[in-house]
């Protein structure tokens, strides 16, 4: 390492230490003929001085440092001076007189200060992300995110779960959403697509025994977006074997305890209402409720259960799917199916935070002849069915487990947790409500060089 300490770990009880720190100049300020530096890292801030008489060459170099040079330093750990100790930092009690210094790059005059309170347009924050991302308000919601991942993958490592990947480039089966599609190189004219979420390969898995699955999945929907809303994001999946809704229920809700107890020490109650969701629309004219009148915890949490299994798409004379079509409808409700499929409530729930949903799941088909029926009901003809999912009806006919599962939006759930009007607030490089990204400038157009690889001609003007 560079340094021997971090700019945010030097106290009282380091007195008379020679450091070396590194990090970046947050600012500069001439005293006469002493200059003051605060040195920052991603822990935290130094205040280092340079004197003349005994700072030596370093005091003269001291004189071109600007905000944002990159440096390395070396020196003796002192006590600030009385009346000079700063309460609100954990090395306020100290300075380092400097001896040395190296400066490891120099910047440019950066386009905004970085500072908390500085007012700053979000193109302009998202053109120059890792600027923004010096600030400790964006940064700490990233240590946020990563925090959240180890207690999820504790968690859930501890519950015997196995974290399985699914493949980011895969067919085309459309669920409502628009895909994001790849062209092939080597099979001009057919397509890849970005998963919308890992549904059907987390299913297959469960006929391939792994009984109880999770990953943090990335996720691609080609859609129009909002403050909550990504091309791409990211959701904790979950899937199970030979379980029924409680089971999840129960899961999903000491999940969450945890998360709130370990990142906010918040405890948070449980069970978490459950509300049907005739009684949902009836009362709160919402499918997602928002109970923190009613409860008075700052986190409401609920069940929304008994969807309807279809709706009917009145422009088109049809009926889809309210959910998705792998969704397994009540038992009590089969003799229904055919006949009456307005009447059919679906085995799937939806988790409802503070009037946002934060996940959805449902307990899933597992039986060839009736996942078939679904797809009949809303349009899918065998033909067709075979043709977008014979691979997971396939499967099926080799011994499929009962199952179910549900997945929770992690750029939501740490946009609540961090107080955060919008997702993008939580993402290391968000689009804009465009899909545009303005650090890259994507998307762009590509070389002809690489249409004619593909076997691609572009269409002008729509």
């Amino acid at each position: 390492m560079l340094m021997t300490h971090t700019c945010g770990q030097l106290a009282a009880l380091d007195l008379g230490k020679t450091v070396t720190l590194c990090g970046w100049v947050a600012n500069r300020r001439d005293h006469g003929k002493l200059i003051f530096i605060d040195i920052r890292d991603r822990y935290g801030l130094t205040q280092v001085v340079f004197i003349p008489k005994e700072s030596g060459e370093a005091y003269k170099l001291a004189q071109e440092l600007r905000s944002e040079f990159v440096i390395k330093l070396t020196g003796m750990v002192n006590k600030r001076p009385a009346g000079t100790i700063n309460p609100k930092l954990a090395t306020g009690e100290i300075e380092i007189l400097a001896k040395e210094l190296e400066i490891l790059n120099p910047s440019n005059t950066p386009p905004f200060e970085i500072q908390e309170d500085t007012e700053i347009t979000e193109e302009l924050r998202l053109k120059y992300r890792y600027l923004d991302l010096r600030r400790n308000k964006v940064f700490n919601n990233l240590i946020l995110r990563s925090n959240l991942y180890k207690i999820l993958r504790n968690y859930l490592g501890n519950k015997n779960f196995i974290e399985c990947e699914t493949p980011l480039l895969t067919k085309s089966t459309p669920e409502g959403a628009r895909d994001y599609l790849v062209p092939s190189r080597a099979s001009l004219g057919k397509f890849f697509a970005l998963p919308q979420s890992p549904q059907l390969f987390k299913q297959i898995l469960m006929v391939a025994g792994i009984q109880s699955y999770y990953q943090i999945a990335k996720c691609f929907r080609d859609e129009d977006l909002r403050a909550d809303r990504q091309p791409e994001f990211t959701q904790l999946d979950i899937e199970m074997s030979f379980v029924s809704e409680e089971d999840i229920f129960s899961l999903t809700e000491e999940l969450m305890k945890t998360v709130f107890k370990e990142l906010k020490n918040i405890d948070i109650l449980t069970p978490f209402p459950r509300i049907s969701y005739d009684e949902a629309m009836h009362k709160y004219k919402s499918d997602k409720p928002d109970l923190r009148g009613e409860t008075k915890t700052e986190f409401a949490f609920c069940w929304v259960v008994d969807f309807p299994l279809f709706k009917f798409n009145a422009e088109e004379k049809r009926w889809e799917s309210e959910h998705h079509p792998f969704t397994a409808p009540h038992q009590k409700d089969l003799e229904n199916l055919e006949t009456a499929p307005e009447k059919i409530k679906s085995r799937s729930y939806d988790l409802v935070l503070n009037g946002m949903e934060l996940g959805s799941g449902s307990i899933r088909i597992h039986q060839q002849e009736l996942q078939e029926k679904i797809f009949n009901i809303i349009g899918i003809k065998k033909e067709e069915a075979t043709k977008r999912f014979g691979f997971l009806l396939e499967a099926f006919q080799f011994g499929a487990p009962p199952h179910g599962g549900v997945a929770f939006g992690l750029d939501r759930l740490l946009a609540i947790l961090s107080a955060e009007s919008s997702i993008r607030e939580v993402i290391t490089f968000p689009k804009t409500s465009a899909a545009y990204c303005p650090l890259t400038s994507a998307p762009t157009e590509i070389e002809d060089r690489q249409l004619k690889e593909l076997g691609l001609t572009i269409r002008k003007g729509g």
